[in-house]
């Protein structure tokens, strides 16, 4: 890490830096009680923590204005932001503190572990290893193991073979009722459908995606892709602090977005709940599309070049239109080590459960919205409408319903497209498009209601009206220029 601390203006004439100063000023205003110690608080609250400052404007409501003017002086007495400074102290007191009681071995050969360490930060070495975990961990891990041997032995052997005909019979023995029956085993049924997704697609996925996050967490890996990447990013508006949110987006958008709340500006924090909305899909979605476009390469390559075409270009755009400083970022990057076994399995387990505790829910009650969609007619209505920005994108009608569904769910959707192919419905360009128009499709309800509640209902309308017309307009623009060249895929 490196920086200036040129300092500007005092903020008092008494000795000391402005920065202790400050905190000092802060620490004997403070007459609440809070669980961190006042200097603790102070400190937070020259960092702009916005918990800390909601916090502190309930419990020393009088003295807040005062504290608020002591935050300024102290950020206009440095030429950099106050984290970045008090990073940078914090840093040199360590060294400081290491000096005087380290003494040092002379110089040694690095080891593998800090050669490898490097490699993985250097652009020329560091972005071939990204795309050989994206390779190892997503195209054949996530996306061939979980969402083709995986699915295909839960969703077609154990599912389709056994468990759904034995439910059939089950129901049709407990009610005559054509409506009862079609709400547990219909075409849209919570236990043909909702369950059957769930648990028979989607769960596969999600777990292997969850083990292979695990180890690179564990690894040590994600703090040195922020760092390779922070360049890239800068240019979208983003710093590499917001790799973390974008990796947890490939698990779920949903969860992701709330941790947006960990990049230091408004400004970050919008960019990055819209690409996530946008163009970030989620485990599920993503390994089904892996899964579908495997046997596909040209049309994986055509899907991934545009998702990342409209990812680069929306987060460019709106860099330029947003007001608001240049992101700055800085990190410690703790040592590479070998995964401890015990600490992948548990991280595994953990949100696995939670898939299954907050997500298999969510599945089993769109199942019955679906249901009372059909029953009043509004579902079909919604699929009718549908059909015409589907047919502009050269899609068969029966591919409204996937959006839909997609909107209920995003691995919903994924799953629908997943059951069209296998009824040979789609061609090799009708795929791809439908593929990239459902990645950039609305947002989740789950997300969509994430996004509201972390960004307000305007901005949450506003994003969700984004994402809609580039879907639409980016498919309908691949259809046209696929059909133009005659492309085969």
């Amino acid at each position: 890490m490196s920086g200036s601390l040129e300092m500007k203006t005092p903020l008092q004439d008494t000795g000391g830096s402005a920065l202790d100063r400050a905190v000092e000023q802060i620490e004997g205003l403070l007459a609440g009680r809070y669980v961190l110690s006042k200097r603790a608080i102070a400190r937070l609250l020259l960092q702009d923590d916005e918990q800390i400052r909601e916090m502190v404007k309930v419990r020393d409501a009088r003295a807040y204005e005062q504290v608020e003017r002591i935050v300024v002086a102290a950020r206009q007495s440095y030429s950099d932001p106050l984290d970045y400074v008090i990073a940078m102290r914090r840093q040199q007191e360590i060294n400081d503190l290491l000096q005087d009681v380290v003494e040092p071995a002379g110089a040694r050969k690095s080891s593998f572990a800090e050669t490898l360490s490097r490699w993985t930060m250097n652009p020329a070495t560091g972005i071939p290893i990204l795309l050989l975990v994206v390779y190892l961990g997503l195209y054949k891990f996530v996306g061939q193991f979980g969402a083709g041997t995986l699915v295909d032995f839960l969703e077609s052997h154990l599912f389709d073979r056994h468990i759904n005909p034995f439910l059939i019979e089950v129901v049709g023995k407990l009610t005559s009722q054509p409506a009862l029956r079609d709400l547990f085993v219909g075409e849209y049924g919570v236990f043909t459908l909702g369950l059957r997704y769930a648990v028979g697609i989607i769960l596969p996925i999600v777990a292997v995606f969850f083990l292979m996050f695990s180890v690179i967490e564990d690894v040590g890996y994600l703090p040195r892709l922020a760092l390779l990447i922070d360049r890239l990013f800068k240019r979208i508006g983003l710093s590499g602090r917001a790799v973390i949110p974008m990796v947890l987006g490939l698990g779920c958008d949903t969860m992701a977005t709330m941790v947006t709340r960990t990049l230091p500006t408004r400004r970050e924090r919008f960019i990055a709940t819209m690409l996530l909305a946008l163009a970030v899909p989620c485990s599920a979605q993503l390994g089904v599309i892996l899964a579908l476009l495997h046997g596909h390469r040209l049309a994986l390559a055509v899907w991934a070049g545009v998702i990342i075409a409209v990812f680069l270009f929306v987060g460019y755009l709106a860099s330029k239109l947003l007001p608001g400083t240049p992101p700055m970022f800085y990190m410690e990057v703790p040592p590479l080590r070998l995964p401890k076994i015990s600490n992948i399995l548990i991280k595994t387990y953990t949100r696995v459960v939670w898939y299954l505790k907050e997500i298999v829910p969510i599945f089993l009650v769109a199942s019955v919205l679906i249901w009372i969609g059909q029953e009043t007619g509004i579902f079909a209505w919604c699929i009718n409408l549908l059909k015409y920005p589907v047919r502009l994108m050269g899609l068969p009608p029966e591919a409204a319903s996937v959006f839909l569904l997609g909107f209920f769910r995003r691995d919903y959707g994924a799953a629908g497209l997943y059951d069209l192919n296998d009824a040979g419905v789609l061609t090799g360009v009708q795929l791809v498009v439908a593929s990239v128009a459902l990645t950039l499709f609305l947002p989740c309800i789950a997300q969509l209601l994430m996004n509201i509640k972390e960004r307000g209902i305007k901005t949450g309308l506003l994003i969700s009206g984004i994402t809609l017309l580039f879907s639409f307009g980016v498919a309908f623009s691949l259809n046209a220029v696929l059909q133009a060249v005659g492309a085969v895929l």
